[in-house]
């Protein structure tokens, strides 16, 4: 499955970073946090991502276009006039990355209806571009096609200002709401599957995906939850980023299960 990832939001809550780079590319102990993310997905064996920019997408094309160079062993041979470069060995990872700019003030649904002609006639994955999980990914894709409804939603506890989900006892999502303060229940943890068809229901760039297009999943039945009950972190702000740079530097960061093999 394709890979469909949102990194066009400003980050106006991390504006100590964002206002350098999009908040998808501020580094987590020398890497993006969109790498860590692309990373959880290729572990799965997914390996082709299409990247919604928008924000300083120069940005992120710019990070991708020296991508191959900075992670190789290069020697470059000035001698006798000549500019020659020779790739001694590369530690690239072997993905596809389709970046587009989806507009600068896009809404997250409408970033995602513009990259459906990247995506094509099939079901694919997206996720935001600012948390990381240690989600099964296999099994997450079991469940959705198991069920054969529209979405599927990776739902976790979480004390955070994310989408509140009323779930019943079949894991349908019988409801979609913003969250409130006082909630003390299931949120959107982002890591969905999508059938095509999710594109129906999006109408334009003033879309809000969480908004009218899940609200009317969850009201027609198409809305599923896969329960999560391991890690999961955003980063929206500098003290989260420092969180997970700690998990990292114990050795102790759940999601970058590519260390463990």
């Amino acid at each position: 499955m394709k890979v469909v990832l949102l990194a066009g939001g400003i980050g106006s809550r991390i504006t100590e970073e964002s206002v350098y780079r999009p908040k998808p590319m501020v580094e987590i102990c020398g890497q993006p946090i969109l790498w860590h993310i692309m990373k959880e997905y290729a572990y799965y064996g997914h390996d082709e991502f299409i990247i919604c920019a928008g924000y300083k997408q120069q940005v992120i094309k710019q990070w991708f276009a020296d991508y191959f160079n900075n992670s190789s062993d290069i020697s470059f041979d000035y001698r006798n006039g000549r500019n020659e470069m020779t790739i001694h060995e590369s530690h690239t990872e072997p993905w596809k990355v389709t970046i587009v700019d989806t507009g600068l003030n896009t809404m997250t649904g409408g970033r995602i209806k513009r990259i459906q002609k990247y995506v094509g006639d099939e079901a694919f994955l997206m996720t935001y571009g600012d948390a990381v999980c240690d989600v099964d990914i296999s099994k997450l894709i079991e469940a959705h096609k198991r069920e054969g409804k529209i979405a599927t939603l990776t739902a976790v506890m979480q004390d955070q200002s994310k989408g509140v989900l009323d779930i019943g006892g079949d894991n349908a999502v019988k409801s979609f709401r913003e969250k409130k303060v006082t909630d003390g229940v299931p949120i959107n943890a982002g890591y969905m599957v999508f059938e095509p068809a999710i594109f129906d229901y999006i109408e334009g760039d003033d879309t809000v995906l969480e908004q009218k297009p899940m609200e009317r999943l969850a009201e027609e039945g198409q809305l599923m939850s896969y329960i999560h009950k391991g890690f999961w972190q955003c980063m929206d702000n500098m003290r989260e980023k420092e969180t997970l740079e700690k998990l990292i530097d114990a050795g102790r960061a759940p999601w970058m299960k590519w260390t463990e093999d």
